[in-house]
């Protein structure tokens, strides 16, 4: 790979939260502006309507580097209504693909990250108390310039021994504590697992609705974007825009697909329970991002919805970029590729044709 990445791989989360970024990501300063914003995200002006989404941004730090480096729409990693411990280490892995990822492969992980760059990451989705990530968010929402927007990401959490009422409750909740950052959009991640009736929240289309339903209710008219997972059925997604769509203002698509990932034993390669399977994101998955984004704009106009499509997985450069917009995205975000390379954004700003 050229550029050292800006979250360490071979570091613990811990150590990545504490000492990076990363890098070029580890010196920055604020990119000097000569043109006036000419994009639109959820009613804010964007220099490009491009960012990093949730995941690799773990904290103030991240976020602000992101920011100086030009990625206009950052997304501060999800937290939760309470501290949550990560996934043992490692947490990221290199997947070696050829061609397009199709669901339910079994995959064989290293740590020899190479193009065209996958990967496998698993982290369980950690977080810190609210008053360790509440300030930090408030501090990067103000520090972003005109023409640039941050987005705080959360997702709810099911108490022990807890009712679906309860889980429902604590979205309500973390929406109430991203709000309070004074965030200008918020982002609710339905691509999580899910203590309803299905193996993930956005996969339960009912419990979905009440969960969004709810957070609305919450924050008002901030703008709420949700992230889900790619959709094999088409009419399931329909009955999914259906309950949601007029509801929300934003869908973010996709996170990752799921894999089995072994080492190049056979063996179990992250280790711990309930980590035999892995989300896998970067180039392999590009296909199903633009795939949904191209259904989802598609399924918006039959609909006579408004909401706006972020096109996510494997947008690794300017062409990436360009087939995502003509897809129907009206915002990109790349991770895995914005990881190893931090100029991604000056890169697409001067190359893009869809901008």
């Amino acid at each position: 790979m050229p550029l050292e990445p800006f979250y360490d791989p071979a570091k613990s989360y811990l150590d990545n939260f504490e000492h990076g970024p990363f890098g070029l990501f580890a010196d920055t300063s604020p990119a000097s502006q000569t043109i006036e914003p000419k994009h639109q995200f959820l009613g804010y002006p964007v220099f490009a309507p491009f960012g990093i989404p949730a995941g690799p941004l773990i904290n103030g730090k991240y976020v602000k580097a992101a920011l100086d480096m030009g990625f206009d729409i950052p997304v501060y990693k999800t937290v939760r209504t309470h501290r949550y411990e990560c996934h043992p280490w490692p947490n990221v892995l290199a997947v070696k693909v050829e061609g397009d990822l199709a669901p339910d492969r079994t995959l064989v992980a290293n740590q020899n990250y190479s193009e065209p760059l996958s990967i496998t990451n698993s982290f369980g989705v950690p977080s810190f108390d609210p008053e360790v990530w509440q300030r930090d968010m408030a501090e990067v929402v103000a520090y972003a310039r005109p023409g640039q927007v941050v987005v705080g990401s959360f997702q709810g959490t099911l108490p022990e021994n807890g009712s679906v009422a309860d889980y429902i409750a604590d979205f309500v909740l973390g929406a109430r504590l991203v709000k309070e950052t004074g965030v200008k959009i918020i982002e609710v991640n339905l691509s999580c697992p899910n203590e309803g009736t299905a193996n993930l929240l956005c996969f339960d289309i009912h419990r979905s609705r009440q969960v969004v339903e709810a957070i609305k209710d919450e924050i008002g008219s901030v703008p709420l974007v949700i992230k889900m997972a790619y959709y094999k059925d088409e009419s399931r997604l329909e009955d999914f825009l259906r309950e949601v769509g007029k509801t929300v203002d934003g869908i973010s698509a996709i996170n990752t697909i799921s894999a089995e990932i072994l080492d190049e034993h056979g063996k179990q390669a992250l280790p711990g329970a309930g980590r035999l399977r892995s989300g896998v994101c970067g180039s392999a998955v590009k296909w199903a991002g633009v795939a949904m984004t191209s259904r989802l704009a598609r399924l918006r106009g039959e609909l006579g919805m408004k909401f706006a499509i972020v096109g996510v997985g494997g947008a690794g450069d300017a062409a990436a970029f360009d087939e995502y917009r003509r897809a129907g995205a009206d915002a990109v975000m790349s991770a895995t590729a914005a990881m190893w390379n931090p100029m991604l954004a000056q890169e697409i700003k001067g190359q893009a044709h869809e901008l």
